[in-house]
């Protein structure tokens, strides 16, 4: 089985267990490590089994793949932030967006009617707002909680924007798993990835110097908070409100034009 997560504190914290050989499993794995952009394009091309994967990406995606309930991010308090060199006004600017179908740039589409994006790697964004090469970038990752130390200011942050319109949980990732595996397979795995998820929060210090691997010069405790952010409950099992956000982020796009809003199918235990 091909598995695919991003280098990221909180996928590489979340698949420990599994990648690592605490979990059982009688799968022979495969395990791909992408930025998320590049999963996305790779699941255009049913590439990988089991992939995290944009909620964005998600809408056009889903008749070939379903959606775990383990393994989301989710934002509560938290999520994309614009960023620029000073204060200004976002409509009408170049900004530096991590990727077509990456859920932030959903988020900015839906938020920001005006704009102009420019594509490039997540790790790319705040070096081309720091050369000047766009007027703000569209931060992910790390960089939510870092871009202040690099003396950038916030000019939009998609988490008060998101709350503001709907009290809900923000739907950023997913792990999904593709519809041509057997239904008893599929459930399977489910299993492995909520019990992979269980071992990373109840064994957090030994989990968490695995994801040191994907820190990219941040330090521990910044890495900690980072993967503690987005690994918790809601990564375990997905909660009721975390199933309406996705909806209410689908039925936002529709009524926008952007896409029809996709049949939302979740396996669950």
């Amino acid at each position: 089985m091909i598995i695919a997560h991003t280098p990221d504190a909180d996928d590489a914290f979340m698949f420990y267990g599994l990648l690592s050989g605490k979990i059982a499993t009688n799968f022979e794995i495969t395990h791909i490590v992408e930025e998320i952009e590049t999963l996305n394009k790779k699941a255009f091309r049913g590439e990988i089994d089991v992939t995290a994967l944009s909620a964005h990406a998600y809408a056009f995606l889903h008749s070939q793949y379903r959606i775990l309930s383990a393994g989301a991010s989710v934002g509560d308090g938290y999520g994309p932030v614009v960023v620029a060199g000073k204060g200004m006004d976002v409509e009408g600017k170049r900004i530096a967006v991590p990727g077509k179908y990456t859920t932030a740039n959903l988020l900015l589409k839906l938020a920001v009617d005006d704009f102009q994006p420019v594509e490039m790697r997540f790790d790319e964004v705040i070096p081309a707002v720091e050369r000047g090469d766009v007027d703000a970038g569209l931060v992910i990752h790390e960089g939510q909680i870092t871009y202040a130390q690099l003396g950038l200011t916030k000019i939009l942050d998609l988490w008060d924007w998101w709350h503001e319109k709907t009290k809900l949980p923000l739907p950023l990732g997913i792990n999904a798993i593709k519809r041509d595996i057997p239904e008893v397979t599929q459930h399977e795995f489910l299993v492995l990835m909520r019990e992979s998820v269980r071992y990373a929060l109840e064994h957090a210090e030994e989990a968490l110097q695995y994801a040191m691997k994907y820190s990219r010069g941040v330090d521990k405790e910044l890495v900690k908070k980072f993967a503690l952010m987005y690994v918790n409950e809601k990564t375990y099992e997905m909660p009721e409100e975390v199933v309406k956000a996705h909806d209410e982020l689908y039925r936002m796009a529709e009524r926008a034009g952007l896409f029809m809003r996709p049949r939302l199918d979740i396996l669950f235990p």
